[in-house]
C-alpha cells in the first residue's frame, strides 16, 4: 500500500473533518471543488494512498484501481459501486500553484440500502391517513403520488388526504429516497374503507375467536343438558 510522505510547503490549511454517508452499490463523489489551480493532488484513506495526481497522470492504489475517478481540475474523487469496505477517514491534500498545501478531511460511513417501504392506511374523521415506513438509520425523503390529485411531497411518512378529494378506487404510491436510491410501494384506498367498515384485521380476528368460543360453550351446555335428560 502506498504511504503518504509529507510535502514541503510554505503554508498549510487544515479543514475540519466532515461526516458523509453513502449507500452500498451507489456511485459516491466527495463534495469538493478546489478553486485554486492544483499542481498536486493526493487522496488517502485511513492514511494509505488511494489516488495521486502530480501534474502528468493519475495513479490509483489498492482496491480503488478500476473503480474510482479523480477529477484533476477540482480534486473530486468518485468511488464506483460503493462497498462496506470503503468506509473510513479520507483526506484530500492538494498543492496549489502558490505552493500552499491544504487538507480536507472526511469520515465516510457506508449504509445498507433502505428496505422496501410498507404502506398502510386508516380513516380518521373526514380524511384518509396514509402511512409509509422503511427500515433505514437516516432520515428519508417521502413522496406520495395519487392518481387523482397532484403530487404530494413530504419529509414525514404520514399524510392526511380529505375524503372529498379522492375516490375509493384511488391508489396511492409512496416513494422513499436517500441519495441515489429510491424504492416504492402501492396501496389502494379501498383497504382503508374495509378497515373502517369491518374493523382492523386484528379486531376481526379477535371477534371471530370470541364468537367461536361462545358457540363451543353453548354446544357443550346443550350436549350436557341432553345427556342429563336422557340419563334421568
Amino acid at each position: 500500500r502506498g504511504q503518504r510522505s509529507p510535502t514541503p510547503s510554505s503554508s498549510c490549511a487544515n479543514i475540519c473533518c466532515r461526516d458523509l454517508f453513502g449507500v452500498v452499490g451507489e456511485n459516491f463523489s466527495f463534495p469538493v471543488n478546489i478553486r485554486k489551480n492544483p499542481e498536486e493532488i493526493i487522496w488517502t484513506k485511513n492514511k494509505d494512498k488511494v489516488a495521486e495526481w502530480e501534474g502528468q497522470k493519475t495513479t490509483y492504489f489498492t482496491s480503488f484501481r478500476n473503480r474510482s475517478f479523480l477529477n484533476e481540475e477540482n480534486g473530486c474523487l468518485t468511488i464506483f459501486n460503493l462497498q462496506n469496505s470503503d468506509a473510513g477517514i479520507y483526506v484530500l491534500e492538494y498543492l496549489s500553484t502558490q505552493k500552499e498545501s491544504s487538507l480536507l478531511t472526511f469520515t465516510l460511513t457506508v449504509l445498507p440500502p433502505p428496505s422496501k417501504p410498507e404502506t398502510s392506511c386508516n380513516v380518521s374523521g373526514d380524511s384518509f391517513v396514509l402511512k409509509c415506513t422503511a427500515d433505514f438509520p437516516k432520515p428519508l425523503n417521502y413522496t406520495w403520488k395519487l392518481n387523482s390529485i397532484p403530487q404530494i411531497v413530504h419529509h414525514v411518512p404520514e399524510v392526511f388526504i380529505p375524503k372529498k378529494d379522492v375516490g375509493a378506487s384511488t391508489k396511492a404510491v409512496c416513494f422513499i429516497k436517500f441519495s441515489q436510491t429510491e424504492k416504492s410501494s402501492e396501496i389502494s384506498l379501498t383497504e382503508c374503507l374495509s378497515d373502517e367498515k369491518g374493523g382492523s384485521h386484528h379486531e376481526r380476528s379477535r371477534n371471530g375467536l370470541i364468537a367461536a368460543f361462545i358457540c363451543m360453550a353453548v354446544a357443550a351446555i346443550v350436549v350436557f343438558l341432553y345427556k342429563r335428560a336422557v340419563n334421568s
